[in-house]
């Protein structure tokens, strides 16, 4: 039982909430010891409200999981775990990560109260709306880097919120033509929405966010207020890293069928593993060393 409860929670997802530290890494503070503790609270909190989500996603989709050939296995599924038992979990968690955020932050409780709203408006019907669906995703993940800039009280930049929402809007894209792909025929018995998609409309979905990805990034790294703000006007060397990894997520979509999982890609995918701690590495330096 055990076992399966961790299973539900979906703990290799919370590597996304990774996205909360942004804020404390671009804005100079990850040398200060009591801002980086709020910023790790916010992660580690905004990871069990994740959970949350995830637990009310798989009790909304439990009969199209039990047409995929991966997800039928998941603990409330496979009836492992009931749905009233799924049900108090997430709503323990919920809890839990709602009232510690608000012990951290009124604002940052705000932001956490509209994430898990999105995500239970998205369980429910956004998921049912063509490209909306994928953009309730990216607004997800706009969310959570806000409350980590909100939550040590630094302004985070426009351009690198839109990169982060651009940035999911590509691996969301990404997903769906995997999905398609993977299930064939089966896709619109999994996934109804997936009959609004088709892989040409998301190869050209892919096509006009791809640029958008790099611009918006080059910009932020090139922009004089950054330069000004951060203390350094050599923030552009992280670009090839950023470049390398669009292109090489493209590849694993095109060329190995691959994207479902994004998460799954980071954390086991060499080349984008070995891409993304070079960028880190590299960011760090520029900002706290050189």
């Amino acid at each position: 039982m055990g076992k399966d409860i961790f299973q539900l929670l979906r703990p290799q997802q919370w590597v996304k909430n990774g996205v909360v530290l942004a804020g404390l890494i671009f804005s100079g503070n990850a040398g200060h010891s009591d801002l980086a503790i709020l910023a790790l609270a916010t992660t580690g909190l905004f990871c069990l409200l994740s959970s949350t989500v995830y637990i009310f996603n798989d009790i909304a989709d439990i009969e199209a999981d039990r047409n995929h050939p991966a997800k039928r296995n998941r603990p409330i599924a496979s009836g492992r775990i009931s749905k009233s038992t799924a049900m108090t979990i997430g709503i323990i968690l919920g809890i839990i990560a709602l009232a510690g955020l608000f012990l951290l932050s009124k604002g940052v409780f705000g932001i956490a109260a509209a994430y898990l709203l999105l995500n239970i408006f998205y369980s429910y019907f956004l998921k049912h709306v063509v490209i909306i669906d994928v953009m309730a995703i990216a607004t997800g993940f706009v969310l959570r880097a806000l409350a980590g800039a909100v939550v040590i009280h630094v302004q985070f930049s426009g351009w690198l919120l839109i990169s982060t929402f651009l940035l999911a809007l590509f691996l969301g894209f990404g997903k769906r033509r995997h999905e398609l792909v993977l299930l064939d025929q089966d896709s619109k018995t999994h996934r109804k929405i997936l009959e609004q998609y088709s892989p040409n409309l998301l190869d050209q979905l892919i096509a006009v966010v791809t640029p958008a990805v790099l611009i918006c990034y080059l910009l932020y790294v090139i922009s004089p207020e950054v330069e000004h703000k951060l203390g350094t006007p050599y923030l552009y060397l992280t670009a090839p890293f950023v470049i390398y990894g669009i292109f090489r997520y493209l590849y694993l979509i095109h060329q190995k069928e691959q994207g479902g999982s994004p998460t799954q890609v980071l954390l086991t995918d060499l080349p984008i593993i070995v891409t993304v701690i070079l960028w880190l590495t590299t960011a760090l330096l520029l900002l706290y060393v050189i």
